[in-house]
């Protein structure tokens, strides 16, 4: 599982044999969370509000890259 990105405890990961398109997952605190690239819908999994709020942020700044990946 590549991270490709750490900021404020929170990790944020690919899976190479997910489904198309790929969601990335996001780790903090011992809880993981599944999510959509393009709508930064939670597909499976958990996060707190907060640490969920700053990944959507990162998400929209980041969605082109996120998709070339």
């Amino acid at each position: 599982m590549p991270i490709v990105s750490r900021f404020f405890g929170i990790a944020i990961a690919f899976y190479w044999e997910d489904h198309l398109p790929p969601p990335f997952h996001a780790k903090y605190s011992g809880e993981e969370a599944m999510i959509d690239v393009c709508t930064g819908t939670v597909l499976r999994g958990n996060l707190p509000r907060r640490a969920l709020g700053l990944v959507n942020e990162w998400r929209v700044l980041h969605e082109d890259q996120l998709l070339d990946n």
